[in-house]
């Protein structure tokens, strides 16, 4: 197992309620992980978690079998990465070239070495063409895909999309939800994508719903987003088709032949998104 949460809890200071409340689960290396929830559900908290960024108030974290403490977190963080939600927080060079070198030169990589890790990776999210560009000038979705640039030149194991789409727009999200899909189908990553939005759990291996720091869904995408009720009750929007076939499973102007036929099309469809 990549990651194993055991009985995790997280409240903040000058809060008696749990943010994160009795968590276990586990994550296999290579997979791909949704983990969707309405704002405040927690699921950001997770994510923090992992990196080290937030210690559990109880419970125990592991990351490749090892304890996540004080004493494991530098060398644990050399295999994670983390892509957060607001692109423009995430710059630290003044040309794309520069902001994908940043972690390879606090890693002291050789020169000939880094600049062939840069050219690799900004040819795979196909920012090539933008190396010696200002990031101030670039759309929200290159400025997230310089970022994964800069995740993937760290060559670490796992990566985190923290909300990575949810400032972006239609154009830009189109883009990340590409690019996330190509590295879960072509590259060997542990993938944690953290969204409200159910269409970009669709592609995930795995689709965790958390509402008020618990667990409330668990399985495949088809499982979980099966489950309407569940999911409108996690305070989450129905993706449009799924949201249709509810309203055929509620119309008395159908058969019931007729409406089943109907719903397993748009499941169909739904899942060739």
């Amino acid at each position: 197992m990549f990651i194993e949460f055991k009985d995790v809890s997280f409240k903040y200071p000058n809060n008696d309620k749990n943010v994160i409340d009795h968590l276990s689960f586990t994550l296999e290396k290579g997979s791909m992980l949704a983990i969707l929830g309405h704002n405040g559900s927690g699921k950001s908290t997770i994510a923090k978690l992992i990196m080290g960024l937030l210690k559990a108030t109880s419970g125990s974290i592991y990351i490749c079998d090892t304890l996540l403490d004080e004493k494991s977190i530098d060398d644990l963080r050399q295999k994670m990465s983390i892509i957060f939600q607001n692109p423009d927080n995430q710059f630290v060079g003044v040309t794309v070239k520069d902001d994908i070198a940043f972690g390879l030169e606090n890693h002291q990589i050789p020169r000939q070495e880094m600049l062939e890790k840069i050219s690799k990776y900004a040819t795979l999210v196909d920012m090539m063409a933008f190396l010696d560009a200002n990031p101030e000038n670039l759309s929200g979705g290159q400025k997230q895909r310089v970022a994964i640039a800069g995740a993937l030149a760290m060559e670490t194991e796992l990566i985190i999309f923290d909300e990575a789409t949810s400032m972006l727009d239609p154009k830009g999200t189109k883009e990340i939800n590409a690019m996330i899909k190509k590295l879960k189908n072509e590259h060997n990553k542990t993938i944690i994508t953290i969204t409200h939005n159910l269409e970009e759990a669709l592609f995930a291996d795995r689709v965790m719903v958390i509402n008020d720091g618990k667990i409330v869904l668990d399985g495949s995408p088809q499982e979980v987003l099966k489950e309407q009720t569940i999911l409108e009750a996690s305070g989450l929007k129905l993706i449009d088709g799924i949201a249709i076939i509810k309203e055929i499973e509620k119309t008395s102007l159908l058969s019931k032949e007729n409406k089943e036929k109907i719903c397993e099309a748009l499941w169909e469809l739904t899942f060739k998104m």
